[in-house]
């Protein structure tokens, strides 16, 4: 009855790419998606989410061996070095560039101010965004 999203994902779906950082949703390590919109999964209790669309990260590739347009500017950028923060910027990233086509480097950056990154000094992470960004509006410009 008290058990939190972050943990239903983790130890009962076997959903391991949302992982959990500080448990007070502060770090942005456990970002999922709850009918569309970013929410922290660690400050979630599954019995709130009962019915809801969830999408975590391991739903962002369009098939098993193929990166979303995001992920594969990550790659390119070596956007990530441990690893660990990246499920949940990807999944804010994400929800930014399909919620917000136009989006700059400076709405870039400040969805990015709720993450934190000890490892990349997000440099790189910003330069795969606003890479990505472009790739989705040239893609819809040309459909």
């Amino acid at each position: 009855a008290r058990m939190l999203l972050s943990d239903l994902l983790r130890h009962e779906l076997g959903l391991t790419g949302t992982h959990v950082g500080c448990e007070h949703g502060v770090c942005g390590a456990c970002t999922v998606r709850i009918d569309g919109m970013t929410a922290r999964a660690c400050l979630t209790l599954a019995a709130q989410v009962e019915g809801a669309r969830i999408e975590t990260v391991e739903s962002l590739a369009p098939a098993p061996d193929r990166l979303s347009v995001l992920q594969a500017a990550f790659r390119r950028h070596h956007a990530l070095q441990c690893g660990f923060c990246t499920a949940g910027i990807l999944m804010s990233l994400d929800t930014l560039l399909a919620d917000e086509p136009q989006a700059d480097k400076a709405r870039i950056r400040e969805v990015l101010s709720g993450h934190l990154c000890r490892c990349t000094g997000y440099a790189p992470i910003l330069a795969a965004a606003c890479e990505a960004a472009e790739a989705l509006r040239q893609e819809v410009a040309h459909a």
